[in-house]
């Protein structure tokens, strides 16, 4: 009997080297048609505070291997943490049983031969080698700033990770990507329970991260939210910061599926049949983007398929430019496919928050979005409160914290009805999640509908 094999690394962080020798290792096993293994693992690390003291701190290690075999149309997939000989062998033999046993799946695709990919620079050493002193003096930093204050909880959370993931084939596919994540994010109350601030970072690189900024944003904020007062509900201009933009416009990331479009059922969907690519939907200043590539994103090169994922435009100067097209909705409609996108970015303007501020007569300036929820697809509406620093602007300059509010609004619409822009940067807490990066906004009209009791 042949000695077990298991984890390369105690972190699950595989090598290319090993990714592909694990891969290999078990399509050799493969009775079936098409056989698609992926691998994937990592290490996460955290550290917990809250009420300016430290709750809890930790780290977890992950790794799994994914073994899909398909006879025709017919596919199953099984997972396993095992990397033994027999516990690999067992794995294969378990999904090849249940994919004679699943039915027809009419819309798969065949597996892909060997592709080219860009290979993405999301790796840093330094993220890597953080350690549980490096978190914690990171954590100390907001800590010690509100104890100083006086009148001020701080309560955060410090997450920094590791991972690889790769996949491969009986065609001759592999691909493999690596990757570095650190992501901060801090809230502090004021004593008296009326005001509240939040700030985040978001880099692969730690050194990217910092601690001071971010304590000190939060904590500016909990100071000016204290004690608001109420505003009637109706539509303002807004001066969103990047966070809330990246809230709300991130969500038309769920949209761009072409094939919805295609089939009447989305908000990219043309009266009559089609879809709107090439039509004017939002301001000309609007150009979003997806790029593994680019330095500010850093994102997964491939799909779980293996489908490569390049630079796109989904939005040039306010003109729809593309949809997502999964393979085989490209290859009904005769086009590309470019799989579904893992970051977005709008290319920014050069407004600063304080000129944006300066230009607004009365107005309302909002930190972040929060329990954003979907009301109607058609037109890519959602609702959803303020939170954690929202503020009148009225000649020009703050002049109070004022309550939540609850909103209704469709990227669509914000995206439409601009005023000014700023300048794009990484987002961090994004309900949606991902690589993000988003300017600041102005916006006219934007749809209040009530108050909200939350601080």
């Amino acid at each position: 009997m042949s000695a077990p094999r298991r984890l390369f690394a105690a972190d699950g962080v595989l090598t290319r080297a090993e990714a592909q020798s694990l891969i290999e290792r078990v399509v050799k096993l493969s009775q079936a048609d098409e056989i698609q293994v992926n691998v994937g693992g990592g290490m996460q690390t955290n550290v917990r505070f809250a009420d300016n003291r430290m709750s809890t701190a930790g780290s977890v290690s992950n790794f799994v291997v994914t073994i899909q075999s398909s006879y025709g149309k017919r596919s199953a997939a099984v997972q396993v943490n095992d990397t033994s000989d027999a516990a690999l062998e067992a794995a294969v033999r378990q999904s090849e049983a249940l994919a004679r046993l699943a039915p027809e799946n009419p819309e798969s695709m065949p597996a892909l031969g060997a592709q080219q990919y860009q290979e993405v620079p999301a790796y840093f050493e330094r993220t890597a080698g953080v350690s549980a002193a490096d978190r914690a003096a990171a954590a100390r930093v907001a800590i010690d700033a509100a104890k100083k204050a006086g009148d001020l909880q701080a309560a955060g959370y410090i997450q920094v990770g590791a991972g690889a993931s790769a996949l491969g084939n009986k065609r001759g596919l592999f691909a493999y990507h690596r990757s570095t994540s650190a992501n901060y994010t801090l809230t502090v109350r004021t004593s008296d329970g009326t005001g509240s601030g939040w700030a985040g970072a978001d880099h692969p690189d730690w050194s990217q991260i910092d601690p001071a900024e971010v304590a000190e944003t939060a904590i500016r904020k909990a100071q000016l939210s204290r004690n608001p007062s109420a505003v009637e509900p109706g539509r303002y201009t807004v001066i969103l910061e990047p966070q809330a933009v990246g809230d709300l416009v991130q969500l038309m990331g769920f949209a761009i599926d072409a094939r919805s479009a295609d089939e009447g059922r989305s908000a990219f969907s043309k009266a009559g049949g089609g879809n709107k690519i090439g039509e004017k939907i939002v301001d000309e200043r609007v150009t979003i983007i997806s790029d593994p590539m680019d330095p500010d994103l850093l994102a997964a090169p491939f799909d779980g398929q293996g489908l490569p994922i390049g630079r796109q435009v989904w939005i040039e100067n306010g003109v729809l430019k593309n949809l997502a097209y999964s393979r085989f909705w490209a290859e009904r409609k005769n086009a590309q496919p470019t799989g579904f996108p893992s970051s977005m970015k709008m290319l920014g303007g050069d407004a600063s928050l304080e000129q944006m501020i300066a230009s607004t007569q009365r107005g309302i300036l909002v930190t972040r979005l929060w329990y954003l929820r979907q009301v109607d697809p058609r037109t890519i509406l959602y609702t959803g409160l303020t939170r954690d620093g929202t503020f009148l602007v009225e000649n020009g300059k703050i002049s109070r914290s004022i309550r939540n509010l609850r909103f209704n609004e469709s990227p669509l619409f914000i995206l439409n009805n601009l005023e000014m822009v700023g300048r794009p940067q990484r987002l961090a807490g994004t309900e949606a999640g991902g690589n993000v990066v988003l300017p600041a906004l102005k916006v006219r009209d934007f749809n209040f509908t009530s108050l909200s009791d939350a601080v």
